[in-house]
């Protein structure tokens, strides 16, 4: 499971006796606090969604239908389903305008899926960089989730929101062919994530790659392949990229064409 989805929004779980005394967001029964519960402990994105539909059924009124909506939409991205995930975001999205999470999400999703030939592509691109800045801003001013909630916990969760936003942004602007200005992005979001996700290492070096920055590129896959915990998936496509910088530092110029794009690699969430 991704360090971020979760960093801040189950801190509720273990805080569902205290938000019944607030106004609002709270449970209204006894009933509900177990359906959150049940939805929080599920073991597997199956049961999640099984537990947060169940959730909106039975309490068509909860105050946490965003929340139930967002966790079943990472569950289908931890699953590979990337349209369910974009439909359960759109509809948390729908249910709360300012859902951030949501918007992360779908800022990383819509750019992930939009290819180099789509008709609309630009419009996708666009919205997707809509998604990630009202996520940017909404981030900054964003209030716990959970009063109890330690600051320096907190402030660390901030700082993994606002990692996988630039990862988003990096995407787009790869997406966009401007090389330098992904690459910021995406060394922003290794700088502002408290434990860097190996995948915003692959995709720095593929951005260096295709800026023709080769021995940049090279050293950045190398570090990638070198992490333990490094998606196989991730290593793979840093392999690649670290080989067709190679051959193109050796023949002394850059790809003729960019090696496998982790910005359009669906890489399911553990």
């Amino acid at each position: 499971m991704k360090r971020t989805l979760f960093a801040a929004v189950l801190a509720l779980a273990a805080g569902l006796t205290t938000l019944m005394a607030q106004k609002q967001p709270a449970p209204k029964s006894k009933s509900e606090v177990e359906a959150l519960q049940a939805m929080f402990a599920a073991q597997d994105p199956d049961a999640r969604i099984k537990a947060a539909d169940a959730l909106i059924t039975k309490f068509a009124d909860t105050d946490f239908k965003d929340l139930a909506l967002y966790m079943a939409a990472f569950a289908y991205q931890q699953k590979g389903e990337a349209e369910k995930a974009i439909v359960y975001a759109e509809r948390a999205l729908e249910t709360n305008p300012k859902h951030y999470q949501s918007m992360m999400m779908l800022a990383e999703l819509t750019a992930q899926r939009t290819g180099e030939h789509d008709l609309d592509r630009e419009e996708k691109l666009t919205r997707s960089e809509k998604y990630a800045n009202d996520a940017l801003a909404l981030v900054k001013d964003a209030s716990k989730p959970n009063p109890q909630l330690p600051d320096d916990q907190w402030e660390n969760a901030k700082k993994d929101f606002n990692a996988q936003i630039h990862q988003a942004l990096g995407m787009v602007a790869m997406s966009r062919k401007k090389y330098d200005a992904a690459i910021k992005e995406f060394n922003d979001a290794i700088s502002n994530s408290t434990q860097p996700e190996p995948a915003y290492s692959v995709r720095l070096a593929q951005a260096y790659a295709a800026a023709g920055k080769n021995d940049e590129a090279i050293a950045t896959a190398q570090k990638v392949m070198d992490t333990p915990n490094a998606h196989p998936q991730v290593k793979q496509v840093a392999q690649a990229i670290r080989a067709a910088a190679t051959q193109a530092k050796n023949a002394g110029a850059k790809p003729a064409t960019s090696p496998a794009a982790p910005g359009q690699v669906e890489i399911k969430k553990n």
